[in-house]
């Protein structure tokens, strides 16, 4: 028996599914789990399918998730999707039901579950619920909503199909999701709009970005910045892939100050690998797209040391 068709039986065996993602979730968190939340109402409308973890006003357009009592987990299956590692997890409550299955996409650095479906290569957790659609028998019937939520998921994951996971099988996925009723142009224009004060910080990255001779770049985001922009932490997200967009960056950290005073910290590379990185100080990630912690300067200075260092010794894989 295939790992898809497992978790079709798992998913025919129990009333209650509970569908979890990831904490400061992006499109194909949001994607992924409503839109497999979609599939399994069509499919199975008699069953109970609830989405946890927190809901974030800018991302009302695809969705929100529901209020879960702890009740709802002694007889339920649990579904993760699109979360590479447990404490990553929204809702600490995902391991409370009787089956734990993963669906991923990211590099399975922390294995967990009874069933795990991780696929590092798909450009998206969204294609992959696609995929699993397919891949059991009787395939399952993808709503026109759940299409639009999948859509939505591969076109944030690919950076508009310009990333390097953009494969033509994601291709073929977005295709047959475009077939469905609703509109992709709109999901399109809905991912690329930004706000005034987002506007705003975009052209204080690209001013006080620095950049160093070896094509690594960086940029400190502290409370004390960020403060006249009127932004919530979850909508630095859209500046992360700026840098990419200047002739000679090859790697690039952006550094975001949390309310412990600590600093997330988003890497992003055209070619050096650096999920490794990443690894060092307590994140993980794709190979070119990552995210770790820094507690305070010391680190936030010695992970641009790395990062400098990262790109200086792939420099003749670059050029």
């Amino acid at each position: 028996m295939t790992t898809e068709q497992s978790i079709l039986e798992a998913i025919q065996k129990y009333q209650t599914i509970i569908i979890h993602r990831h904490q400061r979730p992006d499109p194909d968190a949001i994607g992924s789990q409503l839109g497999l939340a979609e599939i399994l109402k069509a499919n199975f409308p008699e069953k109970r399918i609830l989405n946890a973890g927190k809901s974030y006003p800018g991302f009302d357009w695809l969705g929100k998730t529901d209020e879960i009592a702890d009740d709802d987990y002694k007889e339920a299956l649990v579904i993760v999707v699109d979360t590479a590692n447990q404490p990553r997890v929204d809702d600490e409550r995902y391991d409370k039901g009787k089956m734990l299955i993963k669906i991923d996409h990211h590099p399975n650095e922390d294995p967990f579950g009874d069933v795990m479906w991780v696929h590092p290569d798909a450009s998206s957790t969204s294609e992959l619920i696609v995929d699993l659609a397919e891949a059991v028998s009787p395939k399952l019937m993808i709503p026109d909503e759940a299409g639009r939520l999948l859509y939505a998921g591969i076109v944030g994951d690919t950076g508009r199909f310009m990333y390097p996971a953009t494969a033509p099988h994601t291709m073929e996925v977005a295709a047959k999701l475009m077939r469905l009723n609703f509109s992709a142009s709109a999901v399109n224009q809905k991912e690329d709009e930004i706000t005034v004060p987002l506007a705003k910080l975009s052209a204080y990255v690209y001013d006080n970005l620095t950049i160093l001779e070896s094509g690594a770049a960086y940029i400190k985001l502290t409370d004390e910045i960020l403060e006249p922009f009127n932004l919530v932490k979850e909508s630095t997200s859209a500046v992360v892939p700026l840098p990419g967009k200047i002739v000679g960056v090859v790697a690039w950290a952006i550094f975001v100050e949390s309310k412990d005073h600590t600093f997330r910290v988003r890497l992003r590379s055209k070619g050096p690998e650096i999920n490794q990185l990443a690894m060092q100080h307590g994140g993980g990630g794709h190979q070119l797209a990552s995210g770790a912690i820094a507690k305070d300067d010391d680190e936030i200075k010695q992970i641009i040391h790395e990062l400098n260092e990262l790109v200086v010794n792939n420099k003749g894989d670059n050029e």
